[in-house]
């Protein structure tokens, strides 16, 4: 097959070497494409690069010649030492090479097993390779099945169904609770990576408004920008419990922003509407008593960590039925490839087959033309249907052969015997 897969990921490289290796795949950006298929060795080529990874599948001449090509590659990219290659590198040959690039399509190998993103940057890195036109008839295959294997794993298994970040666990625990988030309204206490994806996460749940609280106003000033939201003086958000669905709480603070005295107040202007607490601060933000007020659910880091540990589990779980799938679209794709080697010697024959039925159809042309336009037509018919069952067997038996990998005695065969 003469495939090769070479790169580094979070699990062979630390950070500061995939720093490195980071390159823009964006208009005018440095391209890595060109210079790859500069490499006397390589013959297709598609280049991936993301947080987690940066990996270069090629198909090649030469596996060993392309292996040192490649590594000198990445070496120029990241500027790296041949230590660090040897310690961060890994390498994947032929069927290796394609279910490694499987299982990263269907995400089985990302850092957060079952999540969206890296199907786009597969499709993303495609798009790329064919606009540079670095692909050809086994890199494309190759590509579509990734992306069909992806998908099968998405819809047969449950394993993207399930919270596995803390941010995320608190959005479906609040979905339990108020049934849909669409045209809640949420406080956000604390402007910090945790708060970010929480945002995030709610923002796609169709929430109504987002108010942003943080003792650095302008950092809440920039996070309300970016996710359309209210900015909000931090001494001032305990104004906002009458008013919120849902507060999340994420600050540095040594102890309680938020005690049991404050949402009860609260309490006297919300008529009786239920209150979302969730603290993800370490230590807490809010007093574990305010938990304690009817109609009020706090939950915290724990609470939600169980979560995520539970539906890790059922990932996991679920990643056993996605590896059997990737087994399964592992041998349909070596199906397909081994009967390459058939298809111009099924292309030659046919084609010799027509030829012969051409030519003795002009032959016979003078008796022939005697006959109407439809039984000349019936009779093309006839010889057409003869000649597509004498080629049945052959043919079919050459394609079985392929799936076996023995092929290649009959192909001999079958050239020599027909003259092909």
């Amino acid at each position: 097959m003469q495939l090769v897969l070479i790169g580094m990921n979070h699990k062979s490289a630390p950070l500061d070497i995939r720093e490195r290796l980071q390159l823009s795949c964006g208009e005018g950006a440095h391209q890595p494409l060109p210079e790859l298929m500069h490499l006397a060795e390589i013959r297709e080529a598609l280049y991936l690069s993301t947080c987690n990874r940066v990996e270069v599948l090629a198909r090649v001449a030469d596996g060993e010649g392309a292996i040192e090509g490649l590594k000198a590659f990445i070496y120029r990219q990241g500027n790296l030492s041949v230590a660090e290659l040897d310690r961060c590198l890994y390498i994947y040959r032929d069927l290796e090479a394609v279910r490694h690039l499987f299982r990263v399509t269907s995400s089985l190998d990302s850092m957060i097993m079952g999540e969206p993103q890296i199907l786009g940057q597969m499709k993303e890195a495609y798009r790329m390779a064919v606009d540079n036109r670095t692909t050809g008839i086994l890199l494309n295959r190759l590509s579509h099945h990734a992306f069909r294997a992806a998908k099968r794993v998405r819809t047969e298994t449950g394993i993207a169904g399930n919270a596995v970040s803390v941010s995320y666990a608190a959005v479906e625990l609040a979905k339990k609770i108020f049934g849909d988030l669409k045209g809640k309204t949420i406080l956000l206490i604390g402007a910090g990576e945790m708060s970010e994806l929480a945002a995030r996460h709610l923002i796609r749940q169709g929430v109504g408004s987002i108010h942003i609280a943080n003792r650095t106003y302008a950092r809440a000033e920039e996070m309300a920008a970016e996710f359309q939201g209210v900015p909000v003086a931090f001494d001032k958000f305990p104004e906002l419990l009458p008013e919120v669905d849902i507060v999340i709480a994420s600050t540095g603070a040594p102890g309680y922003i938020m005690n049991a005295e404050m949402v009860r107040s609260a309490f006297g202007r919300r008529r009786r509407r239920p209150l979302f607490l969730i603290d993800i601060a370490v230590p807490r933000d809010i007093d574990p008593a305010a938990g304690d007020i009817e109609n009020v659910y706090l939950y915290n880091i724990d609470h939600l960590q169980d979560v995520v540990d539970a539906n890790r589990e059922v990932r996991r779980a679920e990643a056993m039925k996605a590896e059997e799938i990737i087994a399964e679209e592992v041998a349909v794709f070596e199906k397909w490839y081994n009967a390459l080697d058939v298809v111009p010697t099924i292309v030659s024959l046919r084609g010799k087959m027509e030829g012969i039925v051409k030519g003795e159809l002009e032959r016979s042309s003078p008796w022939m033309k005697n006959l109407s336009e439809e039984e000349r037509n019936r009779i093309e018919i006839l010889v057409g249907s003869i000649v597509n069952k004498i080629l049945h067997d052959p043919m079919t038996g050459l394609k079985e052969e392929s799936g076996d990998k023995d092929a290649l005695p009959f192909v001999a065969v079958i050239r020599r015997l027909f003259n092909l």
